[in-house]
């Protein structure tokens, strides 16, 4: 018998200067800390990574599944709970993130997953503009229903994850493409109440044009099934 509400899966890469600030915002929730559990796929961190995820997390495995997508996979595979959530190692989450989430599966019983919104964890306007510019995108998209979710912010039922075999595993995508596989199985939503905070980090260092080019480039091949130079592969960077 299950005992956990919801578990949370979380990727995770060389992320010791991020990812602690992600655990402490998990592990103050809204709801008791014995109804989830967290759960830390790690693929292969040179650093202080699993050390500090060690402190935190109920379950660290190693990643098996090439890409972020394979890395969420693998992780659901150790979750004892029918609900998941998804989220990436430099964002934070609200205290009444895994509450609402509950909620909304609860009373929306045809729901199979939902998705949330972004802001900027740097404080800086441009990123704010971009950010909630992005937001408004996503939220057009959602009324033509297209579903233009992130991996930051993804709530699912398990059972219709294995209906659809899980995330792509994709360069670059994966939780789009795990969106449009999803909506083929039963409804999918949108919850603006689902805000995480996203490190614009990738922006910082790259900046925006050329993170974007590097995204872009990795959908468009891995549709095309054009093998990526290492130079410009999107993901599993350290940061």
């Amino acid at each position: 018998m299950n005992t956990k509400k919801i578990s949370v899966v979380v990727p995770t890469f060389n992320e010791e200067k991020y990812v602690e600030k992600l655990l402490v915002s998990l592990c103050y929730q809204t709801i008791p800390r014995e109804d989830y559990e967290i759960i830390i796929v790690d693929g292969g961190s040179t650093d202080g990574t699993v050390e500090i995820c060690k402190k935190y997390a109920d379950k660290i495995v190693m990643q098996e599944t090439q890409t972020v997508g394979g890395a969420r996979n693998d992780g659901v595979k150790h979750a004892e709970a029918e609900l998941i959530f998804t989220t990436d190692a430099d964002c934070i989450v609200t205290p009444d993130l895994l509450a609402r989430i509950i909620k909304i599966f609860n009373d929306h019983p045809d729901v199979v997953m939902v998705y949330g919104i972004v802001t900027p964890l740097e404080r800086k306007f441009r990123y704010a503009f971009l950010l909630e510019l992005n937001n408004a995108f996503v939220k057009i998209l959602y009324r033509l229903r297209i579903y233009l979710s992130v991996g930051s912010s993804i709530a699912f039922r398990k059972k219709h994850f294995k209906w659809v075999k899980g995330f792509p595993t994709v360069g670059a995508g994966d939780d789009y493409g795990f969106s449009f596989r999803m909506r083929r199985v039963g409804e999918v939503m949108l919850d603006e109440g689902l805000r995480v905070y996203f490190s614009m980090r990738r922006y910082e260092k790259y900046g925006f044009a050329r993170s974007f080019y590097e995204w872009l480039y990795n959908v468009f091949s891995e549709l095309l099934k054009r093998r990526i130079p290492a130079e410009k592969i999107y993901h599993r960077k350290t940061y």
